[in-house]
C-alpha cells in the first residue's frame, strides 16, 4: 500500500500566502502518513481572471515557488505535485507546468498543459503556450508509477491513455476546475472515466473557492472513490496498491483487448 493525498485551497494573488498555504497542506498530508501529496493546478498564483498577471507573474523552474516545493518535499520525505506558470522566452506568454519532487527535493518529473483551457468563456490560449506533445514523464513510488495530467486535458481520452500506454498506473491530476453549468458533474464524470477505462487510479486536487469547483478526489481503478472531499479547503488521503490495479486488470483486460492506438496530431494553436 502507498498512501496519497490531494490536497484543495484557493490561491490567490499572494505568492508569498499561496506559498505558505501549499507548506501547510503538505505537511497536513504527511502527518496523516501521505508519501505523496498532489496539489491544484496554478497552486502559486491565481487571478479571478486569465490575463496577463498571469504571465507577469511566472516563474522560471529554479524560481522561488519550485525551491518552496523541494523545501516542503525534503523537509516531510515526499513527493510533491503542484501546477505553476512557468515563465517562457515568450514575454506575452507562460507554461501552465506540472512538476513531481521527490524527497530529495529534485524534479522527478513534469508536464506541461497541452489542451489549453479556451471553453466556457475562457481563454488560455491568449496567454499560454501549449506544451509539447513529448512522451510522458514518469515516476515511481515503490511499485507503482505515476503519470501526470493537468485539467482540461482530462476531456481528451487519448491524453491519458498516452499515459498509460507509458506505465502508468496512477495519474496525478491537478487541476482549477473553473465553476461553470454542471461542471461539477462533469468533473466527477470524467475522473471516473479515465480510471475505469484505463483500469487506473486517478488522484486530482483541483482548487476550491471561487476559481474552483472543489471535489477532489482519488478514484480506483474500477471507479470507486478512495478518498474525497467537498467544497472546503483541506486534505483527502487514500491508500492506493499493486495488488488493486492488477486485479482490476485482470478482471477487466480492456487495455489488451482495444484495438486501436493513439497517435498524436502535431497540430500548435
Amino acid at each position: 500500500m502507498v498512501r496519497i493525498a490531494v490536497a484543495q485551497f484557493e490561491p490567490g494573488m499572494d505568492k508569498d500566502a499561496n506559498r505558505d498555504r501549499v507548506a501547510d497542506l503538505v505537511a497536513s498530508a504527511a502527518a496523516q502518513g501521505a508519501r505523496v501529496v498532489i496539489l491544484p493546478e496554478y497552486s502559486m498564483f491565481t487571478a479571478p481572471r486569465m490575463d496577463e498577471r498571469f504571465v507577469t507573474s511566472a516563474e522560471p523552474l529554479d524560481g522561488p515557488f519550485v525551491a518552496a516545493l523541494a523545501a516542503s518535499a525534503r523537509k516531510h520525505g515526499v513527493h510533491v505535485v503542484a501546477g505553476f506558470a512557468e515563465r517562457t522566452g515568450d514575454p506575452e506568454r507562460a507554461s501552465n507546468t506540472l512538476l513531481a519532487l521527490t524527497p530529495d527535493g529534485e524534479i522527478a518529473a513534469g508536464y506541461r498543459k497541452t489542451h489549453l483551457f479556451d471553453a466556457f468563456g475562457y481563454r488560455e490560449s491568449d496567454f499560454l503556450v501549449p506544451g509539447p506533445l513529448a512522451d510522458p514523464e514518469l515516476f515511481t513510488v515503490d511499485d507503482l508509477t505515476f503519470g501526470l495530467q493537468t485539467c482540461y486535458d482530462v476531456r481528451f481520452p487519448e491524453v491519458t491513455r498516452r499515459i498509460v500506454d507509458a506505465g502508468a498506473d496512477v495519474l496525478a491530476l491537478p487541476a482549477e476546475w473553473v465553476p461553470g453549468p454542471l461542471k461539477e458533474d462533469h468533473w466527477r464524470t470524467l475522473v471516473r472515466a479515465r480510471a475505469i477505462e484505463n483500469t487506473i487510479y486517478v488522484a486530482a486536487a483541483d482548487q476550491s473557492g471561487r476559481a474552483g469547483a472543489g471535489n477532489s478526489m482519488i478514484v480506483d481503478p474500477m471507479g470507486v472513490v478512495v478518498a474525497s472531499l467537498g467544497e472546503a479547503p483541506g486534505v483527502a488521503v487514500g491508500e492506493i496498491a499493486r495488488e488493486r490495479v492488477d486485479a482490476v486488470r485482470n478482471v477487466n483486460p480492456a487495455l489488451e483487448l482495444r484495438r486501436y492506438t493513439v497517435v498524436p496530431r502535431n497540430v500548435r494553436r
